[in-house]
């Protein structure tokens, strides 16, 4: 009893923002969710979807993000890191793994002397301690084909002079000649998203993320959370028919054609190991993991474990060059004139130089673009063993079972398919090879679908003060297409809705849809919608903007050596 009053009592304790500068500063991770405080140092390791989401969150209100991507039981089990709560509106740090600089918390009597009876929580208010990295920035594109719904006031204020620091230092350089074309670039950028959407004032922001959540509770009283079995079923018919296909023609001989049906089988298996990632289907975590592990390790060889660590963090940090890892594609693809200053990948945690082979690849990157889709399957292979062997699964924890179970899978996969298709039941090297690459590039349909909704979009960092709905919004769009099609994009075409709500089941999403829409008008928010083709123009669009970029960029380069003068770009 007195055990459980003292929990009671330090869950109550009121926090001071200079408190949890402090802890912050002494590594904690720590972050806000519904004005209560939780420090997650002791589940880093063991968070199914990494420690890396939770860095992203250190320092912020983190209700939206966290409720977003957990279960009702997951935030249940989250009270256990509570260590109290706050008072008033929480304006968000900088995460120490983006660059937020931290001061540790001195004792009042200490405080006093160095600070000669200032007052130190009343100075430290301010939001200049923690700082900002430079921000990033998409190409523009006075020609975008975005479907602005509504865009309401085109005159925005940054709301803060901490929204970005960088960006107020570029407007303070002086003489025009002094910015380069880089920074010019990035000037642009970020004034061309601040008139497209919503100021960044608190007020403004706060609406928008009221709204947000009335949305979520008229989402799940209309029973859209509600898994749609019966759709599972045709889903079921489809995937057999599609591995019947494959084997009949594998038994008579028709190598070529049973690859076209295996790839087809894999690139819809893989919307199933979507929702069950996301804990769409059941709901429960053990349930759905292990029916995510039976279909993308047994069956098509990726790692559902990788795919949730990667996913996590780019559902939380979506489109930013540096943090990103599913835009972070160097040196084969740059999407952003920020990828030229060789930045430092927090996921992957090295640099992503741009080198030799990067200036050459991004010259020809729009034409690049398909072939190396085709090829990406392989990448995945890669990536998941890297996962499962390199260190970075879950190895203690209640997932712990998670790791080995995909070993399992990892080496039944390569059973059936590399020894028993592929060694066993195709004659010739030359067949097998030309099996591989065709089932292999039939799946690169799911690449492309899956990069449409962000290549085009922005990847500008608008700072702290941005709400997760709005940066969700500026960044994802959605595919227009026929609901008859919907098997094809199995719910990927519904990105923006389903970043806004990662846990609606897809065959839900297209109900979904016309709410957003409604949400997105009355905050004025554009809704991004584009049909298949025409957002692929866009997506290759975005491709030569960049290689424009880079050109410019060697020009100048080039003039600087020329004329000697280093000193001025």
């Amino acid at each position: 009893m007195a055990s459980f009053s003292a929990s009671t009592a330090r869950k109550d304790a009121v926090l001071a923002r200079r408190q949890i500068e402090g802890l912050i500063a002494e590594g904690r991770s720590i972050f806000i969710v519904d004005g209560k405080v939780f420090k997650a140092d002791a589940w880093l390791d063991f968070h199914p979807g990494g420690p890396k989401a939770i860095s992203h969150m250190v320092g912020r209100d983190a209700t939206d993000e966290v409720k977003a991507l957990h279960s009702p039981e997951a935030l249940a089990r989250m009270s256990n890191y509570q260590i109290g709560r706050i008072e008033g509106r929480w304006t968000n740090f900088l995460p120490p793994i983006q660059g937020g600089k931290f001061r540790v918390y001195l004792d009042p009597e200490t405080t006093d002397a160095l600070w000669a009876g200032k007052n130190l929580e009343q100075d430290s208010s301010s939001e200049g301690t923690s700082t900002e990295p430079s921000p990033i920035f998409e190409p523009a594109d006075g020609a975008s084909g975005l479907r602005q719904r509504h865009l309401g006031d085109t005159t925005r204020t940054r709301a803060s002079s901490t929204t970005s620091i960088s960006s107020v230092e570029l407007s303070e350089v002086g003489s025009p000649t002094k910015v380069s074309p880089m920074d010019r670039k990035t000037q642009e950028e970020i004034e061309l998203d601040l008139s497209r959407y919503p100021s960044l004032d608190a007020k403004v922001q706060d609406e928008i993320v009221q709204k947000y959540r009335l949305l979520n509770e008229r989402i799940r009283a209309e029973g859209l959370y509600q898994c749609n079995y019966s759709a599972y079923a045709y889903e079921l018919c489809r995937y057999t028919l599609l591995f019947s296909l494959f084997l009949v023609f594998l038994r008579r001989g028709w190598y070529c054609t049973s690859a076209v049906f295996l790839g087809m089988f894999w690139h819809q298996l893989v919307f199933t190991a979507h929702d069950a990632g996301h804990m769409g289907i059941t709901h429960d975590f053990t349930k759905d993991t292990i029916i995510g592990i039976v279909v993308a390790d047994f069956i098509g060889g990726l790692s559902l474990g990788w795919w949730k660590r990667s996913h996590n963090v780019h559902h939380i940090v979506t489109n930013s060059p540096e943090h990103d890892p599913d835009i972070e594609l160097m040196p084969f693809f740059a999407l952003s004139h920020r990828f030229f200053e060789s930045l430092n990948s927090t996921y992957y945690d090295f640099n992503m130089t741009y080198d030799a082979a990067a200036k050459f690849l991004v010259q020809y990157q729009s034409y690049l673009y398909y072939p190396i889709l085709c090829l990406g399957r392989f990448n995945l292979y890669r990536l998941s063993w890297l996962y499962l062997f390199g260190g970075q699964a879950i190895r203690k924890g209640p997932a712990w079972w998670t790791r080995w179970f995909e070993i399992a899978g990892q080496l039944f996969f390569w059973s059936w398919f590399g020894y028993g298709v592929l060694y066993c039941s195709i004659p010739t090297w030359t067949a097998r090879v030309a099996f591989v690459l065709i089932s292999h590039i039939v799946t690169a349909p799911l690449h492309v679908q899956i990069t449409l909704s962000h290549y085009a979009m922005s990847t500008a960092d608008l700072g702290t003060h941005e709400s997760f709905p709005q940066k969700m919004l500026r960044t994802t769009m959605d595919v227009e297409c026929p609901q008859w099609l919907d098997f094809f994009h199995g719910g990927l075409q519904f990105q923006a809705i389903h970043h806004l709500y990662p846990r609606i089941p897809r065959h839900n999403l297209r109900r979904t849809q016309k709410l957003v829409q409604q949400f997105c008008d009355e905050v004025s928010i554009p809704y991004a919608l584009y049909g298949f083709v025409e957002g692929n123009k866009e997506v290759i669009g975005r491709l030569g903007e960049v290689t424009r970029q880079a050109a410019i960029l060697a020009e100048c380069q080039r003039a600087i050596v020329q004329s000697g003068d280093f000193g001025m770009h």
